[in-house]
């Protein structure tokens, strides 16, 4: 089981704090010879597969590595286009490393800005007054758990389905907060949190809800 980030989002939706915790190694390197047994296509300027899962490499999974030199979105390390160097049999045998794409610290703030407008429309739809919004996403491989606070702060927590614990790690972050940030001098609501205590006692708080579950009494 595992923790694999945190995000704190103010009442504006913006992006105030964001730790990987835990990043799953999922990348696959293989030597492939011409014609290339995977379709590939340009997307969002990242050369990504479109069709044909194989040996761990996954549709959606993205070249990251040509020839042991990491390429650059669309762009090989010598800044060669990937899509037409690989469609050269001169270039043949090539060794290509695929994964998940890495998010850029750009695209978290819009994707927590993007859920931050679904928990809003989530209770707006819902058929009860006072709906607090979405409160867990749920996937094949993790859990978006979502806590907000009376002031409209987001505590969002990614982890492994199967781990245990949260709503009591959602409170503890909340806590932190109020502990660390909120009485800190020197930080401004819906600011960025940049605290070393908030950062260390966050880190401690997520190893001992991997290690033990809820917290018991006293935590």
């Amino acid at each position: 089981m595992a923790i694999f980030s945190v995000y704190v989002v103010n009442k504006a939706g913006g992006l105030i704090y964001q730790l990987d915790h835990y990043a799953p190694r999922a990348d696959t390197e293989k030597t492939f010879s011409f014609p290339l047994d995977l379709v590939l296509r340009l997307h969002d300027e990242r050369v990504v597969v479109a069709f044909g899962q194989r040996d761990g490499i996954r549709v959606g999974h993205a070249v990251l590595a040509i020839n042991g030199a990491e390429v650059n979105g669309r762009f090989t390390a010598d800044g060669k286009d990937v899509l037409e160097f690989l469609g050269n049999p001169a270039n043949y045998p090539v060794s290509i490393r695929f994964g998940r794409h890495r998010l850029s610290s750009n695209e978290k703030l819009m994707l927590a800005s993007m859920f931050h407008s679904l928990f809003a429309i989530g209770s707006q739809l819902s058929p009860e007054v006072g709906s607090s919004g979405i409160e867990m996403l749920e996937t094949d491989t993790f859990k978006l758990h979502c806590f907000q606070t009376l002031t409209g702060i987001k505590f969002m927590v990614l982890a492994d389905p199967r781990q245990t614990g949260i709503d009591a790690l959602l409170r503890k972050i909340y806590e932190i907060y109020s502990d660390f940030a909120l009485k800190n001098p020197f930080y401004s609501l819906e600011m960025p949190i940049r605290c070393e205590l908030f950062d260390q006692n966050l880190k401690l708080a997520l190893e001992v809800a991997e290690k033990a579950g809820p917290f018991g009494p006293g935590s």
